[in-house]
């Protein structure tokens, strides 16, 4: 079956949180309410449907009262940006352009909101290179990293221009 990204219905959730959490350490693992509130805040949340929930991306406007040190970090360095907290695919989504479309649905936010650029992190402690690799390939260049959860990750602060 096709892929199809589609808007996030609250009936998501459940499934979101499952493919939230067996990607750790890549992204944090999130309580069904925690995840939820992020959602709600979010600019725009998309789902990768192909029959069933297969991935998800969440991207935040500035201006949030979001204490993610990683937002944090990027709004102390500009307002001109649109955030992308997480990007999420199961395993039989990667490597079949569905990563590339969900970034293209934000870049298109982006530039509907005004944003000169989408920003994101990726691990470096613990390594993530297949996400380094991939960004990379999209255009995304390091602005910077920084220490998070006292110490124990580091991650790589990634830009992108919007076209």
């Amino acid at each position: 079956m096709p892929v199809i990204l589609r808007p996030y219905v609250s009936a998501d959730l459940e499934a979101l949180v499952a493919i939230n959490d067996a990607a750790t350490p890549a992204v944090p693992i999130t309580p069904a309410a925690e995840l939820a509130e992020l959602i709600g805040s979010s600019r725009l949340t998309l789902v990768a449907d192909d029959g069933a929930v297969a991935g998800f991306v969440v991207a935040l406007a500035p201006g949030l009262p979001y204490a993610s040190e990683n937002y944090t970090w990027f709004s102390a360095r500009s307002s001109d940006f649109l955030y992308v907290d997480r990007i999420v695919l199961a395993p039989r989504l990667q490597g079949q352009g569905v990563g590339p479309r969900l970034y293209a649905a934000v870049e298109e936010a982006a530039r509907a909101d005004g944003a000169t650029e989408i920003t994101c992190e990726v691990n470096v402690r613990p390594p993530n290179p297949g996400s380094l690799a991939f960004h990379a390939r999209l255009g995304f260049v390091e602005v910077g990293r920084q220490q998070t959860k006292g110490g124990a990750n580091e991650v790589a602060l990634l830009a992108m221009p919007v076209a």
